[in-house]
């Protein structure tokens, strides 16, 4: 009887450590897992060609492969400052761009329209 109830424990005890797990590693996905972890490869560099060639020009910032938008997800700064994510296609097609609403000063955009109080 007592051998039972051990083992009743241990069996509750992996099942606990087996859904924090499942929730870590959805908790993972859902956020990208580490952002410092870009994709490489033949792939994402073509993926970052398109964009580039899509937007004329600017830097790629971040990559992101099976987005929720398309297969690939291309965020590119622009000289200006501006910044646009590319959702491409697995073919490189692009799908859609969308201007990514963070400003280039951390959001002090608005500052430059407000009048002096010289």
């Amino acid at each position: 009887m007592h051998a039972r109830a051990i083992n009743m424990k241990t069996g509750l005890v992996a099942a606990a450590v087996a859904v924090l797990l499942l929730i870590g590693a959805g908790v993972a996905y859902a956020t990208g897992g580490d952002s410092s972890t870009q994709p490489t490869g033949d792939n994402i560099d073509r993926a970052k060609s398109v964009a580039l060639d899509h937007t004329n020009g600017g830097t790629v910032t971040e990559t992101e492969v099976e987005d929720e938008e398309g297969y690939y997800e291309i965020e590119v700064t622009r000289d200006d400052g501006s910044q646009a994510d590319v959702h491409l296609d697995r073919d490189f097609n692009v799908l859609t761009t969308s201007a990514d609403n963070e400003s280039p000063d951390d959001g002090h955009e608005s500052d430059k329209n407000e009048p002096n109080d010289d």
